[in-house]
Parts: structure tokens; C-alpha cells; sequence
């Protein structure tokens, strides 16, 4: 990791390295990955949720319309971070860089442990949720297809880089035109459902409600910065790193505003709030009836399958960052002959995630554990760009994070007050985060140990 200024050999693509990722990934594939990653199963199922929390369309529409601001303002700090240290690996090879190799790695293990294995087992649950739809299945059965289907993707992940990079275009090219799809129906359609009541008076939320009603909000958001995680597998990252920022989260943002729009439109604030799976099964039915029940069930299979492909590809770039760095098993390093994937990084992950399933079995409990991780390595990730500015002023940075240093001191108090809320109104949930974070302490020791020891 560089300590002084200017550029760092690890900036520059090492193809003479049999153990290096190659660079294979282009603009579209880049910001495909972030759109693949973003648009899964939150925005289905989380935003019947979010109405209950918050049963006013105005406050209900200013969450989704934070959710794409904050996410926008971490990627100002992303494209800065991940620009100056273009590896694999994502935050924790900033954060090792900013603080310690310590923290680094422990932010490194939560994002690998908690978020991305956490969101792999949402992902996985929310597929087996919707299969449901059409085969009927007891709770231990859904574990079991939650399970298979991470295997399944993980097989995908291992085969090729550039078959899942297409594989996440193609899914998530098909996500979005059919979320504008059900748009266009929407405004042409309208709604079958009966004209929801009005309101003598709105009720009063509190900001302790407001915060709880974000975390599905952020995990409908988790994926922005997926491009970071892969940044050693990008061509010309300079500028296709911040490029495929901002291109996915623009086209992930709109995509949102104007789904959860025609979510209100169809059910009504109380009819959306009423839902306690697939909302957009709920809109479809209404908007052009019991056919469109089927639809979106399958293009909701669809969707999560796609996204699943991305996240299991992401994350186990970090395992095997940090094992290239000697703080993980060596072997999570290693790509395999042919297709220079991290193998058995991919199928740690796996692994980790098949546990969380059995052990959360929930959506909703797997969906706020995942969240108060990301929220925690979101704090974590904002503060390095601080200490950076401070610290290495003339490091190399290709791109400079706008608003600085106004707007990321605002998403870094945001974050802390949905922080706040979330350990209040979720404490177990939290302490399981904090438990992974914890866990990662003595496995560090022993690897930095073993290796100052040879």
C-alpha cells in the first residue's frame, strides 16, 4: 500500500502476474455491474415496508429520493478513493492505506462477511420467496432453494469473468426495460384497483420512524459503488471507475423514483403499505389484473438472479485482496487455470452465506443485519477520504470528489443518524454485524503474525 505521494505501481495493470486479475471489463460492462448489483429484490419487496414506517406519500417518496441522493453522495467519495487505488479489493484497500492495515482489514472482512455475504443471503431468500409463487414450499424448503441458488450462481462466477460481466449486461439491460414497462402501463392502464381513501389528516412521523424506514431503503441501494470492488479489472480506470459510478446510480435512481411513483399510483399509499411481499406483483395485478400477477413473478426470479450473479462476482474480490496481502487464507488468492477467477474466494463466500440463510431465515432480519454493516463501512469509507486529503495531499487522484468538503460531512452525519436509529430499533440485528466485526480481530492477529513471520 503506498505511504507517500504520487502514484503507486499498484495503479498500473500487472499483466506479467499470473496471480493478477486481468483487465477485462470495459465502460458498459463496469457500469452494467452497478446497475445488475442495485436492481434486485429490494425494490420489490422492501417498499410495502417502507409504507408502513412511513404512511404519507411525501415522506414516503423523500426516502426514495435520499436513498439516491445519499448513495450519489458516496459516490463522489468512492470515485476519489477508488480512482487513486484502482485493485481489486474496494475499501479495504483505501482504508488500509488511510488509517492501519488493521482497520482496513476489519472493515474488509465486515464488507465481505456482512454486507456482501449478507446480501448474497438476502438475495437468495427473496429468489426462494418468489419461486413460492408458483411452487408453494414450507420455510425449510425455501432455505434449501436459497442455498441451491447460491451455489448455482457462485458455479456461474467461477466459470468466467467475462461470461458473468455479459450475463449481468444482458439482466440487467432486461431489468430495466421491464421496470419501464410496468411504468408505461402505469400511466396508460391505470389502475384497477378502487380509489384509495383519503386521509382527514396525515399522521405525524417521527425521525426515529424516518430512519428505521431507510434501511430498506439503503439495501434497495446496496450495489452502488460494485465497481469499485473491481477496479483491477477495469480497463482505463481513471476514468471508467467514476464514469460507472455515476451512469449506473443515475439510471438505477430514475428507475427507482419512477417504479415506487407507479407503486402509489396503483395500490395508494395504504394499499402499498398493505403488502406484505411483491409489491410489484401487487402493481402489475392491479394495473392490467390477474395476469400480471405471473409477469412480474418471473421477471422478479429474473431480476434477483441477475442481481445474485453480480454480487456473488463482486465480493469475493476483497477475500482475495486481503489474501494477496497476507491477512487472509492463501488460498483465496489464487485464480483458477483458464478462467483467472478467485475460485476459492467465491466459494468462501458461498459458504458464508449458505450459513446466514439457516441461521436468519428472514428477509427482513437478513435485510437490517446487512444494512447496519453497510452503514458502518459507509462511515468508515467517508472518513478515509478525509484523512487522505489530509494525509496525502499529492497522492495521485485522477478524479476529486465534488462538494468536498460539505457534501460527504453531510452523508457522513446522515449515516450516523441511521445508525443510531437502526441500533435502537434493530439492536439485534446490529449486534450481529458487530459480532462479525469482532470476529475479524483474532483472525487478523493471527495472519499479521504469520505473516511478519514468514
Amino acid at each position: 500500500m503506498p505511504e507517500g505521494a504520487g502514484s503507486s505501481p499498484d495503479d498500473a495493470p500487472r499483466p506479467a502476474d499470473p496471480s493478477s486479475l486481468p483487465r477485462v471489463l470495459g465502460l458498459g460492462d463496469a457500469t452494467m455491474l452497478v446497475v445488475s448489483s442495485v436492481i434486485g429484490v429490494g425494490i420489490f419487496f422492501t417498499p410495502g415496508g417502507v409504507a408502513r414506517s412511513l404512511p404519507r406519500a411525501d415522506l414516503f417518496f423523500a426516502a426514495w429520493t435520499l436513498g439516491g441522493v445519499l448513495a450519489l453522495a458516496g459516490a463522489l467519495a468512492n470515485a476519489e478513493l477508488g480512482a487513486m487505488f484502482p485493485r481489486a479489493g474496494g475499501n479495504y484497500v483505501y482504508l488500509r492505506a488511510a488509517y492501519h492495515p488493521s482497520l482496513g482489514f476489519l472493515v474488509g472482512w465486515l464488507s465481505f462477511f456482512a454486507i456482501f455475504t449478507g446480501t448474497v443471503a438476502t438475495l437468495a431468500v427473496g429468489f426462494a420467496d418468489g419461486l413460492a409463487t408458483f411452487f408453494p414450499m414450507p420455510p425449510a424448503a425455501r432455505s434449501v432453494v436459497a442455498i441451491g441458488i447460491v451455489w448455482l450462481t457462485s458455479l456461474v462466477s467461477i466459470s468466467s469473468t467475462r461470461a458473468g460481466a455479459r450475463l449481468n449486461s444482458a439482466t440487467g439491460a432486461l431489468k430495466v426495460l421491464a421496470m419501464v414497462g410496468l411504468v408505461v402501463a402505469g400511466l396508460v392502464l391505470g389502475s384497477r384497483a378502487p380509489a384509495p381513501a383519503e386521509a382527514s389528516a396525515p399522521p405525524d412521523v417521527g425521525l426515529g420512524a424516518f430512519g428505521l424506514a431507510m434501511s430498506p431503503v439503503i439495501f434497495s441501494y446496496l450495489g452502488w459503488n460494485a465497481s469499485v470492488y473491481v477496479a483491477g479489472e477495469i480497463k482505463d480506470p481513471d476514468k471508467n471507475l467514476p464514469r460507472s459510478l455515476f451512469i449506473g446510480l443515475g439510471v438505477c435512481t430514475l428507475v427507482y423514483v419512477l417504479v415506487t411513483w407507479t407503486y402509489v399510483r396503483a395500490l395508494g399509499i395504504d394499499g402499498l403499505a398493505a403488502v406484505k411481499g411483491n409489491v410489484g406483483e401487487a402493481t402489475a395485478r392491479a394495473i392490467i389484473g390477474p395476469g400480471g400477477r405471473t409477469v412480474m413473478a418471473v421477471m422478479v426470479l429474473a431480476s434477483v438472479f441477475g442481481c445474485l450473479n453480480a454480487n456473488v462476482l463482486v465480493g469475493p474480490r476483497i477475500a482475495y485482496a486481503m489474501a494477496r496481502d497476507g491477512l487472509f487464507w492463501r488460498g483465496a488468492a489464487r485464480l483458477r487455470a483458464g478462467s483467472q477467477t478467485p475460485h476459492y474466494a467465491i466459494i468462501v463466500q458461498a459458504a458464508a452465506a449458505s450459513i446466514v440463510i439457516l441461521r436468519l431465515k428472514t428477509f427482513r432480519s437478513v435485510l437490517d443485519y446487512t444494512t447496519f454493516a453497510i452503514v458502518l463501512a459507509t462511515i468508515a469509507d467517508t472518513l478515509a477520504l478525509y484523512v487522505l486529503r489530509l494525509r496525502k495531499p499529492d497522492q495521485r487522484r485522477p478524479y476529486r470528489a465534488a462538494g468536498y468538503p460539505i457534501v460527504p460531512g453531510l452523508y457522513l452525519l446522515t449515516n450516523l443518524g441511521i445508525a443510531t436509529s437502526l441500533a435502537i430499533g434493530k439492536p439485534l440485528e446490529c449486534v450481529m454485524g458487530l459480532l462479525v466485526l469482532a470476529a475479524g480481530v483474532p483472525v487478523y492477529l493471527v495472519f499479521s503474525r504469520r505473516r511478519a513471520t514468514g
